[in-house]
């Protein structure tokens, strides 16, 4: 058996201007972009030195939805490791990210902040990284 590789899809409503949000806010770069004829993102991938993400529009009654759709309320946080959660802070604050829980050193170790994203996902960003059993 190979390496398990986790990759989040997130829908938002807006996905193209999420997709220039989650790159000026947090450094994501895009690598895929597949529209439909409306200009709805159909499937896009976009990646964060070598992290990726997967981002969709909300579209119909496909079964997924943007916070902005279940009334602010997220059923993911994602966690992502950063070098230097300092200057990440200060990037993602510049672009207008709502900061749920300051930058500070954490009691469990490393150091880093919580936010949401301009629809409302919520997204941890630090120098904590989690190891799994026998790695």
């Amino acid at each position: 058996m190979g390496e398990t590789v986790i990759h989040p899809i997130l829908f938002y409503r807006d996905a193209p201007a999420a997709m220039e949000w989650l790159h000026n806010a947090f450094g994501f770069e895009e690598m895929l972009r597949v529209p439909d004829d409306e200009g709805l993102i159909v499937h896009a991938e976009m990646h964060l030195d070598g992290a990726i993400i997967m981002v969709s529009s909300t579209v119909g009654d496909r079964g997924f939805a943007s916070p902005l759709d279940l009334g602010g309320q997220g059923t993911v946080h994602i966690n992502v490791y950063v070098a230097d959660p300092d200057a990440h802070h200060a990037r993602a604050v510049a672009a207008g990210a709502e900061i749920t829980f300051p930058l500070e050193d954490k009691e469990y170790g490393g150091r880093g902040y919580s936010c949401k994203d301009l629809e409302g996902h919520g997204w941890s960003f630090g120098s904590y990284r989690p190891e799994a059993p026998g790695a």
